[in-house]
């Protein structure tokens, strides 16, 4: 994350100036809103749709005191695809309706006990391999995708690399935008995309919203997963309040963005669209531009909104080719996966401990494996089953581990 030296906030009451930089922090969070749907079949303006009004919704709940934007959570990428090939989409948006639910239960529990009962549950050695399987079980899916043109995949691979490694600004924040934009543009120059969709899409249309159909099977698969993106929540929450030089996990309370996060997951399930989450690169645009008003990320909300009840954008985002978006996932799953290693590494997981590598071990066997346990119309497997695997082992094996970092205050 890149932190300004500077102190001084900016002054930025002036309406179109909020405005300006409004738009400009969507364009940050733009292209991993998109991609999100992209993979799992979704319509792009269903999640545009979802993430804004989510955000705004997320505002309420919190009193409108913490500057964050919600996006598409790639945590559930897998798990919506399998849930998908398993009970159909309608079923599957029945399971993200369940773990916005499950979030409003952890809220709960937060507010009355504390941290301290999931920080039992859900430590570093639990948490991290998990997160290591959201990336590693995608990788198959990457491959095959950027292998329908390894020139493009490549193209679009190096710019996104080039753009985290070397660039600097605000331009480093949005490396998925630019990585895309790039492989689209050699996509044209190869006649590989196709503008009849653009040309017939009205300018005006709303999104293909998808109705939910409650289907337990995928409410009890979609369940475990909600855990991971739970813990990351919380340091989301840490990080935007070190941004922002205040505690929001005290003012307006863990409980309360918790909450916020659960009810716009609820809501994106409800309209077809796929679950959201704070978004870390929104975080780092606010940390180089310091405008820390929750305001200006409204604006950004309604501007997706807008965006999303423009048709031919809808079509545009429909005509970027499978390796555009297959080169940007090499990358992007890889991250996922060292995210999981960071989570171990932060906790100072010692790995000299037998207990700590039979919990790894096991885990990401189980994740990456693709064991599943079945009894009559009930399926557990993937990344749900793996982490009910990891938290029971958890629980049972002597000595204990080490919480996520940041989640105890200091």
């Amino acid at each position: 994350m890149i932190l300004s030296q500077e102190t001084s906030t900016p002054n930025f009451d002036s309406p179109a100036k909020r405005i300006i930089i409004g738009i400009q922090f969507l364009f940050v969070a733009f292209g991993a809103t998109v991609l999100v749907p992209l993979l799992v079949g979704i319509d792009p303006s269903v999640a545009l749709f979802t993430a804004g009004i989510g955000t705004l919704i997320f505002h309420l709940i919190t009193k409108g005191k913490v500057p964050v934007f919600l996006g598409s959570s790639f945590a559930f990428i897998a798990p919506i695809v399998a849930a998908t090939e398993l009970y159909g989409l309608p079923g599957a948006l029945s399971g993200l309706i369940a773990v916005g639910l499950v979030y409003g239960v952890v809220s709960a529990i937060i507010k009355v006990w504390g941290l301290g009962v999931i920080e039992k549950i859900f430590p570093s050695i639990v948490v991290g391999p998990v997160i290591m399987i959201i990336g590693l079980s995608l990788a198959p899916v990457a491959v095959n995708m950027a292998k329908t043109n390894w020139i493009i995949s490549s193209v679009s691979l190096l710019t996104a690399v080039l753009i985290v490694v070397y660039s600097k600004g605000m331009i480093k924040l949005i490396p998925i935008f630019v990585g895309i934009i790039v492989g689209y543009i050699l996509s044209i120059v190869l006649g590989k995309v196709d503008f009849t969709s653009i040309n017939d899409a009205a300018w005006f249309a709303l999104p293909d919203f998808v109705r939910p159909e409650l289907n337990w099977g995928a409410v009890l698969y979609m369940l475990p997963v909600a855990f991971a993106p739970i813990i990351e929540h919380v340091g989301d929450m840490y990080a935007i309040g070190g941004v922002a030089n205040k505690k929001f996990v005290k003012d307006p309370g863990l409980h309360r963005t918790l909450l916020g996060d659960g009810i716009a997951t609820a809501f994106a399930g409800f309209f077809g669209g796929p679950p959201n989450t704070t978004y870390s690169e929104v975080t780092g645009a606010i940390a180089l531009t310091k405008v820390t008003d929750p305001r200006v990320l409204r604006i950004a909300a309604i501007t997706a909104v807008v965006f999303s009840l423009i048709g031919k954008v809808s079509a545009f985002l429909k005509t970027i080719p499978q390796a555009v978006l297959g080169g940007i996932m090499l990358l992007l799953f890889g991250m996922i996966a060292s995210i999981g290693i960071k989570t171990l590494i932060d906790a100072k997981t010692d790995f000299s401990k037998t207990r700590n590598q039979v919990i790894i071990s096991i885990v990401l066997t189980v994740g990456i494996g693709g064991a599943q346990i079945s009894y009559g119309t009930f399926s557990l497997a993937g990344i749900g089953l793996a982490s009910l695997v990891g938290v029971i082992l958890n629980l049972i094996l002597p000595d204990t581990s080490r919480p996520i970092k940041g989640s105890k205050e200091k």
